[in-house]
This record gives C-alpha cells, sequence and structure tokens, in this order.
C-alpha cells in the first residue's frame, strides 16, 4: 500500500488569540509534527498540507491574505510537500487533493488536523467514500467547545464523540505514539 499523510488546516487562526481557537491547539500541533518528521524521514514524497482560505467573508476567519489563515508555523511545509488550498470543510472538494493522491498511487491516507468536528470528519469520510483506507491520529487532531441551543458541550466530548463516530466504520483511530511504534 502507498501512504500519504494528509495534514488539515493546521492554521493561525485556531490557536490562542486567532479568531477561532481550538481547544489545545497547541498539543494537537506538536503531535502532528511527530508524525510529519515520521513521513519526511521514511515517506518524504506524500505529504499533503491542506488550508483553508474562507469562500466568503461571512466565515469569519482563515480571510484570505491575513495572518490567521496562514499554516502555523511548526507545520510549514517544506518547499518540496505538496500543497492544497481548499474553501471547504471536506479537503477534496472542489480541489485536486483525489487527482494527486492517485497519481502517487496512494490508496491509503493518514490524516491529522483540526477541527476533528468539521474539516477532519468531512475530509475522513470523503477520502473513505472515494476507496481509500483510512487513518486517523486521534491525537494530532482538536475541536472546540460547542452549544446547541442551551447547552454546552465540551471540546473533548466533542471530540471523542467525533473520533467514536469515525472509528470502525470510517476510519483506523489511532494514537500519535501507537502510529510511531507501528513504524507504519
Amino acid at each position: 500500500m502507498r501512504t500519504a499523510l494528509i495534514v488539515v488546516d493546521i492554521q493561525n487562526d485556531y490557536f490562542p488569540n486567532g479568531k477561532m481557537e481550538l481547544s489545545n491547539p497547541d498539543k494537537a500541533a506538536a503531535n502532528a509534527v511527530q508524525v510529519i518528521d515520521w513521513f519526511r524521514k521514511n515517506n518524504k514524497d506524500n505529504i499533503f498540507h491542506v488550508q483553508h482560505i474562507a469562500g466568503s467573508p461571512d466565515l469569519g476567519f482563515f480571510l484570505p491574505n491575513t495572518a490567521g489563515a496562514e499554516i502555523h508555523e511548526t507545520v510549514q511545509p517544506l518547499e518540496h510537500e505538496n500543497k492544497i488550498v481548499k474553501n471547504f470543510p471536506n479537503s477534496f472538494l472542489k480541489t485536486d487533493l483525489e487527482s494527486r493522491l492517485r497519481e502517487k498511487g496512494v490508496d491509503n491516507v493518514i490524516v491529522v488536523g483540526m477541527m476533528t468536528h468539521m474539516c477532519i470528519d468531512a475530509t475522513v469520510r470523503a477520502a473513505v467514500d472515494l476507496g481509500f483506507e483510512t487513518t486517523v491520529i486521534e491525537d494530532a487532531c482538536a475541536t472546540r467547545e460547542l452549544a446547541y441551543q442551551e447547552r454546552r458541550v465540551p471540546a473533548e466530548q466533542v471530540h471523542d464523540a467525533f473520533i467514536g463516530a469515525l472509528d470502525g466504520m470510517y476510519a483506523n483511530v489511532t494514537s500519535t505514539e501507537e502510529f510511531l511504534q507501528q513504524g507504519n
């Protein structure tokens, strides 16, 4: 199997003082760095950095040509690494991600990034629907607290619910430590 890493939306607006702060983005980014480093040593041609650029100012964050939309300094792509710009939660929607993965003969994808309940969920489900074997490294992902009507759902519960929904039916779910120990 040819494997690729998809690094989804680890961008400045998700970090402290950004326009859409997440819960523990630094921890998730630090774990993503470990996975990226593993790929840089073992599978350097198959790293895909995905950057979300708002298609409309109504989104309120990831606005074009702002510091908040830039990929976070901890996970900056190297010159030879693949970069995909998207305008929707699903990293495959109206991008060339699928065709670029297919050109490289990739049939297995590892997904890390942000937000678990939105872009990670949408990207993982799309990858599976497109026929890719998919793994999510759950502790290299982050999300935020949500509210529904008068109820608040803590970020940890949001993350666990979405990861739990993906686990098994849609993706293999693992941790950074387990991934690195397996030596994929």
